[in-house]
């Protein structure tokens, strides 16, 4: 049996532990604070289309109990955005620590997906 690693980032003053990667061990502990901070971590500043795919993620899991796949993403944000930005190429630029679906779901507070390592 593997055991994850742990870590800490810090959310103001107060530790919230992940895995080695900055998964939340507790989707509990999710705030926007914690998003910035670990956004802050990994070299990432938030914008407006960061926090809108943030919240996008954190509702569909909410409405449908599983994380959004990379194609429900590109539908979805291909029609908020327009064909120029909501796109693969846009969104993996938005998050370049993973793409939308590995960084995004970190930032959102959610789990790993089914089949990541």
């Amino acid at each position: 049996m593997s055991t994850m690693l742990q870590r800490t980032v810090i959310v103001g003053h107060r530790p919230v532990r992940t895995d080695s990667e900055g998964y939340l061990q507790d989707r509990a502990d999710w705030s926007e604070d914690f998003a910035r901070a670990l956004a802050r971590e990994e070299g990432l500043a938030l914008t407006p289309e960061h926090w809108e795919v943030i919240r996008f993620l954190r509702e569909y899991y909410q409405q449908h109990g599983a994380q959004a796949q990379v194609r429900v993403m590109i539908k979805h944000f291909a029609r908020a955005w327009g064909p120029a930005r909501g796109n693969n190429h846009h969104l993996h630029d938005l998050f370049p620590v993973g793409g939308p679906q590995k960084q995004g779901n970190r930032l959102a507070g959610l789990l790993r997906t089914k089949g990541e390592h």
